[in-house]
């Protein structure tokens, strides 16, 4: 025992007896939170001396080991404790704990001096107090509401703050079970604690549980942390139950907004659709908090337009969203899709013009809506709609759109606490509105970029081939990507077919595609092979590589390959049906034969473009007259719906009948082969071979002598008369006359002459030379250099191309209009 210590067993000792309004409560990390004043005259302090303080500094011996160990395993315990008084002695007395724990497992302490002696408590002028009267005190000053129910469960006693928290008198409360009173009415935030309480008192368990209701007056919310113990007689008999209660208001709010702000978090933005996400915005507050919510946003947002005032300078609204807890939204008087405008004077007015959320009662809403809008005042009136919160929806600095939450069942109106959840959900809701609008803005952009790009037509009328094509771009959550077609009339009635693939998506990818459409279609005017336009249009793709890490210099490291694409280019030549192509990491093209067969062609794999370095590998193919073509991008065939192996099958299936009108081919390889939802971009490009007849074509090889262009001139007369284009004759045969003297003088023999007669007459003079003729400008002095000069002002077209032994120049000469019309 400490020095100095006083007992009940020392004579002259001042504290004997019973020690009535002794408690005090110390919190999880053993700081004192409350003392009653009778703990404060029984160790001679202030209560600031005490509060705040920590506990073990009133101790003047360590506790005893069962008290420790009780502590720890936070269960009720009663031993002797030694503690200081202020007067420097110790005071030995007999503590009851009792553990009290809060929603998130803190424990607090509640302590009790249940005894010094038999004797009694001395009072402050030195005689002895009743021990029950004690008691009493120390129950009625005890800060935390605290009742005591016999083994019946009937209330026998409470406390002073058991009755303010509860909005009732004392005498109220006593002799009525748990949750009830004397004026026959539930208590507030009682509901369900009969089966814990009869749970209590039959296990002897001591129970921790969470109550919610309403304060006094039935006006604000409220939640308890309701702690049931049992008490024991003698033989440790059940005899009744003590309950204490810690108001954790504020706690569960701060909760409950983290819980509703982090399911917001993962149901609102879901998707990048303006629609969607304002749904959810309204559905989340509904679920949570509302019992209707109505989303309005400007109108020139979901146009994807700037904010803009539309009549008299108001802002025009359209109703995006709107849930409710009753099926249908009845309580709505605007349907979806409805525009409108807020009067500055009306409550959304008000809130829109300053900027940030408000609250408003019935009366507010009701003496506005009476005069302007009658059937919203009826609505309010028929579903007693008592509270209204109006949230401006603002990111970036501008208002994109207005939420309202309403709340007619929950008999509780809204609170600051509400309005600055709804201000913060309406934050969060208005920066994914944005990001969708400026998402809808860019797609919608680079979408008008790809489709210009794009042939509208392309080469319907094609003397090589009959054409039938689709693109279609990712679903809005994927971004437009960087697919591309495109059919080139190349000379000699041949065509070239092209089908692309950028990396990437959105502006940057479809400003790259154009960038290498336009190359593709200058590269193929100058007639290249496949794997030599590949070649250069490899070396463009890495030159824009360097340019954009040039362009991008905060992003360290080797920024090589950012950007990248696959490619197939194909030629096909009527004449001898002959189709020859090369690809750049691109998906093997298909081909179905008049015979109904359908196979993918064996093409040598090429890297993909922007690796640069490596070769590209050509292949010919005779393809039979009437076969069906089939370039696409691998959009087609690659999704997460199914395995490329079965993708190709379908196609094949679909291809299968090459008589089918492309157009009809073409609808049923996307029904048959594309999910709901598309991650990648399409671009599928159907052509049907033709080939001319020999009577079409005429072929002459003729000696390199200067005697032959007469007889070239001739059978090029004869040709034409044959073909009844007389009126032709004489360009033409001056047009062959100039290409075969420039064959002669400046190329090596052989020569061949062709003349190819479809929607334009063709000239072509080959000889085996590969060096390409110049068009110059002759002087006056000069006895020749007229020639490709004159073939150029009689020509439509003109130009060269080199082959595999030497070079063809060619001149397109227009038919006369009868025979062009046949």
């Amino acid at each position: 025992m400490a020095k100095g210590a006083t007992t009940p067993d020392e004579p002259g000792s001042t504290w004997r007896g019973s020690v009535p309004d002794s408690g005090a409560v110390v919190d999880p990390r053993g700081v004192v939170l409350a003392l009653s004043m009778g703990t404060c005259r029984l160790l001679g302090y202030e209560l600031a001396e005490v509060v705040g303080r920590a506990a073990k500094r009133l101790l003047a011996e360590p506790l005893p080991a069962p008290v420790r160990r009780s502590c720890a395993e936070r269960e009720n315990w009663s031993g002797p404790v030694t503690v200081w008084r202020a007067d420097g002695d110790s005071l030995l007395v007999t503590v009851q704990g009792h553990p009290l724990q809060d929603t998130a497992g803190d424990t607090y302490w509640f302590l009790t001096v249940v005894s010094l002696d038999q004797a009694g408590v001395p009072s402050a002028s030195g005689g002895a107090l009743d021990t029950a009267l004690f008691k009493q005190w120390a129950l009625e000053q005890l800060p935390l509401p605290m009742a005591l129910y016999d083994r019946a469960g009937v209330r026998f006693e409470v406390n002073a703050a058991m009755t303010r928290e509860s909005g009732r008198a004392d005498h109220d409360l006593i002799g009525w079970p748990m949750g009830q009173s004397a004026s026959g009415q539930t208590l507030a935030g009682s509901q369900g604690v009969d089966e814990t309480l009869r749970r209590v008192l039959t296990t002897g368990d001591a129970v921790t549980t969470e109550l919610h209701g309403l304060g006094p007056g039935g006006t604000a919310g409220r939640v308890w942390l309701l702690s049931l113990y049992p008490v024991r007689d003698p033989g440790g008999q059940v005899c009744g139950m003590s309950a204490a209660a810690v108001d954790t208001t504020e706690q569960f709010r701060a909760r409950r907004r983290l819980t509703i702000l982090n399911d917001a978090g993962l149901r609102i933005g879901t998707t990048l659709d303006l629609g969607r996400t304002a749904d959810e915005l309204a559905e989340v507050g509904t679920d949570h908090f509302a019992d209707f919510a109505v989303v309005d946003l400007l109108d020139s947002v979901l146009r994807g337009e700037e904010t803009a005032a539309g009549r008299n300078n108001l802002l025009v609204f359209r109703r995006t969203a709107q849930r409710s807890v009753l099926p249908g939204c009845p309580e709505s008087v605007v349907p979806l899709g409805a525009t409108y405008s807020y009067p500055e004077d009306s409550p959304p007015g008000r809130a829109l013009a300053a900027g940030r959320g408000a609250l408003h009662s019935a009366r507010d809403i009701l003496q506005w809506w009476e005069e302007s809008s009658p059937e919203r005042a009826h609505s309010i009136r028929t579903y007693g709609i008592h509270s209204l919160m109006a949230v401006p929806l603002r990111a970036r600095g501008v208002t994109l759109g207005l939420a309202l939450f309403f709340r007619h069942r929950a008999p509780v109106p809204f609170e600051e606490d509400d309005l600055r959840l709804a201000e913060e959900l309406g934050a969060r809701a208005a920066v994914l509105v944005d990001n969708a609008r400026r998402y809808g803005q860019e797609r919608a952009t680079a979408l008008a970029l790809q489709r210009s790009i794009l042939p509208q037509h392309p080469a319907l009328h094609h003397p090589a081939v009959e054409v039938a094509s689709r693109y279609l771009p990712a679903h809005s959550s994927a971004g437009v990507g960087g697919d591309w077609f495109d059919v080139i009339p190349l000379s000699g009635a041949r065509v070239a077919l092209v089908v692309g693939d950028v990396v990437g998506h959105g502006i940057s990818a479809s400003a790259t595609m154009g960038r290498l459409c336009t190359a593709v279609r200058t590269l193929a005017d100058v007639d290249l092979a496949p794997d030599e336009l590949l070649t250069h249009l490899d070396d463009l793709v890495l030159r824009m590589d360097r340019e954009e890490t040039v362009d991008r210099p905060d992003h360290p490291g080797d920024l090589s390959g950012e950007v990248g694409a696959s490619c197939l280019y194909a030629v096909y030549d009527p004449v001898s049906r002959r189709c020859s192509m090369a690809r750049a990491g691109h998906p093997l093209p298909a081909l179905a034969t008049p015979d109904g067969a359908v196979r993918f062609l064996d093409l040598p794999t090429g890297p993909p473009l922007g690796l640069g370095g490596l070769p590209f590998e050509v292949a010919e193919f005779t393809l039979p007259e009437g076969s069906v073509l089939a370039l696409y991008t691998d959009g087609l065939i690659e999704s997460q719906a199914r395995d490329v192996d079965e993708a190709c099958d379908l196609l094949r299936s679909a291809l299968a009948d090459p008589g089918r009108p492309l157009e009809e081919t073409c609808d049923r390889t996307l029904r048959d082969l594309l999910p709901d939802a598309r991650t990648d971009d399409v671009a599928l490009l159907l052509t049907r071979t033709r080939a001319l007849s020999t009577d079409q074509v005429a072929t002459w090889e003729l000696p390199a002598e200067p005697s032959v262009v007469a007889r070239a001139r001739g059978l090029a007369g004869e040709r034409l008369a044959a073909w009844h284009l007389e009126e032709a004759s004489f360009t033409a045969e001056l047009v062959v006359s100039e290409l075969v003297t420039n064959a002669i003088r400046y190329g090596s023999p052989p020569i061949h002459l062709r003349l190819i007669r479809d929607t334009a007459l063709i000239c072509e003079v080959s000889d085996v030379n590969s060096t390409a003729p110049h068009l110059r400008r002759a002087r006056l002095s000069d006895e020749g250099g007229r020639g490709l000069l004159i073939v150029a002002q009689l020509s439509q077209r003109w130009g060269s191309r080199h082959t595999r032994t030497g070079k063809t120049i060619w001149a397109e000469l227009p038919l006369p209009p009868a025979q062009e019309a046949s």
